[in-house]
Parts: C-alpha cells; structure tokens; sequence
C-alpha cells in the first residue's frame, strides 16, 4: 500500500504500464501473422497511451520516478517489435532486411515519443505516433515481389 502521494503516484504507473502490457499481449497472442503481430502491438500501445490526457502524460515523463517506468516500458516495447521483425523476416513476410537496425529505429522514435521531441515537431499525441509508427513500420517492410 501507498504511504504518500509520491508513493501512489509510482503506484498507479506502474499498474498502468503492467495492465496495459497484459492487454497488449493477450491481443497479440491472439495473432499468427507476424504483420498483424507488430500492429496489433503498436495499436495497443496507441490505444493505452490515448486513455492519458496530454496533462497526465508530461506529469509522467516529468517526474524521474515514473518516467523511469515509461523509460523500462519503451524499452521493452523496442525489444518486442524487434522479435516481430525477426518473426516476420523468418516467416518471409517481410523483406530480408537488418532486424536489430530496424528495432533500433524503432526504439529511437519510442525516445522522441518519450522525450516530447517528436510530438512537439509533429503536434500529434503519444497515441497517435504509436500509431503512426506501427503503420510506418509495417509498410515499410513488406515485401515487393
């Protein structure tokens, strides 16, 4: 149990990030086709992030406690989509391409997310570059032949 305001506040984060995990992998889990493993995955994101108000979401990245959390959590996101490209790579959906680069790329707009840079550049919400980003990805690597 939470003693202090602080104490709830990391709380509640870290509940958040864990129901949210929870929900995300029980949808992906639901999917075999490597594509929609990434999509899905990503729109879950999007979907969690988009239950925050903009307020909630710079309270969090602006608090080292949970912008901690948020920092382990996009971490682990990074991780995940790369083990959907390598699926995808090995199951020939996707185009033969360097999956660690990729997963890094990912995890680079992850960080603009996380650090503001990217939404202030492009004014969309962490929602919505979720978002974005899982429609870039995936189309991105699909094969052309």
């Amino acid at each position: 149990m939470a003693s202090t305001k602080e104490q709830l506040v990391i709380a509640a984060t870290k509940h958040f990030f864990g129901a949210a995990a929870d929900e995300i992998e029980a949808a992906v889990a639901d999917e075999s086709d490597p594509r929609k493993r990434i999509t899905t995955y990503l729109g879950g994101v999007a979907s969690a992030m988009r239950r925050n108000s903009r307020a909630f979401y710079d309270d969090m990245v602006s608090y080292a406690p949970t912008a901690e959390i948020y920092g382990r959590n996009t971490a682990q996101a990074a991780q995940r989509v790369h083990e959907f490209i390598d699926e995808g790579v090995e199951a020939g959906h996707f185009r033969a391409t360097d999956a660690a680069f990729a997963a890094q790329l990912v995890a680079l707009a992850i960080d603009a997310v996380q650090s503001g840079v990217l939404l202030e550049r492009t004014g969309l919400s962490a929602a919505d570059a979720f978002g974005e980003l899982g429609d870039l990805l995936l189309h991105g690597l699909l094969r052309t032949d």
